[in-house]
């Protein structure tokens, strides 16, 4: 909806569709005025682009108006209307609008083309210097970045040609530099795609097969927080760690959650935005929080 300032003012320029001025005579002021108009506290409206002179008052109040066909100033140039620039009115100012929009876009083209250059080369791979730091890392395989957090990697074990998403939170143990006391914490397979701002975080055992596929922010996890005290708070209480199993050829569907102690099947699908907290057999769909099976065999 247009506010009462709005309509009148396309009623005084001609805007198409606008209502005529209905003429009613102002007590105040011999000018014929639409009512609505005076209402609003508005000078008087024509037909006509009413403009005022550089040197002049208002709008409508007396010398130094000028009254032109709508659309037009008296030197017929193209006013700005509700706020719209008119084009520049010279050749140089055309040349240097073009100029700055093409500039505009070459940078931008430059800017892309460096963030691409960048990602490829600090993306970790076997033959980096990070990615030696890791306890195997198989060879095509590929963390993507930038990552969120990789901590630990000695105890990480990447099989060949796995590819880890951007933004991935890779990690094992609570701390840097901590004794596990398992080896490996977290071990993935070959031909694996580990969707991008997932987070793999494993304090005891966490092992995921080969060609397992998950969406985007998949979390899998074998740490939950404990909940035996309700007077002591969570962050106090007892962690218990039990292992997950992801079986080969699975897929992980996008913002699921795996907890500890689960075990997914081979071939198994997990639908998006589901939690799996126990165990799902081969060849199944399962889908919810807690995920349930919807389709076995």
């Amino acid at each position: 909806m247009y506010s009462v300032d709005e309509v009148a003012r396309g009623e005084r320029i001609g805007f198409a569709g606008a209502r005529p001025a209905a003429p009613d005579v102002d007590r105040s002021d011999s000018a014929p005025r639409n009512v609505d108009d005076r209402r609003a506290g508005l000078p008087a409206a024509s037909g006509s682009l009413v403009m005022s002179d550089e040197n002049a008052g208002d709008v409508g109040q007396g010398a130094g108006v000028a009254t032109v066909g709508a659309g037009h100033t008296p030197d017929g140039s193209v006013p700005a209307v509700l706020g719209r620039q008119p084009p520049p009115d010279n050749a140089w100012k055309r040349l240097w609008v073009r100029y700055a929009g093409a500039s505009k876009s070459a940078i931008g083209d430059v800017i892309h083309d460096v963030r691409d250059i960048t990602m490829g080369w600090a993306a970790i791979g076997p033959d980096t210097r990070r990615g030696r730091r890791f306890g195997a890392f198989g060879e095509g395989s590929v963390i993507a970045f930038p990552p969120t957090t990789i901590m630990n990697e000695q105890y990480i074990r990447i099989g060949s040609m796995t590819v880890l998403g951007p933004y991935i939170a890779l990690s094992a143990g609570m701390a840097p530099s901590q004794t596990c006391i398992t080896d490996p914490v977290v071990s993935i397979g070959d031909r694996c795609l580990i969707g991008r701002g997932s987070g793999i975080v494993g304090h005891l055992s966490i092992e995921i097969g080969n060609d397992v596929y998950t969406g985007h922010h998949v979390y899998i996890t074998d740490q939950n927080h404990g909940y035996l005290d309700r007077e002591l708070p969570i962050s106090r209480q007892v962690q218990p760690e039990r292992p997950v199993r992801i079986g080969s050829g699975s897929w992980i569907g996008h913002g699921s959650v795996v907890l500890p102690g689960s075990t997914i099947g081979r071939n198994v699908v997990v639908g998006a935005n589901s939690v799996v907290t126990g165990t799902l057999p081969d060849h199944c769909v399962a889908v919810g929080a807690p995920a349930r099976i919807i389709r076995h065999g």
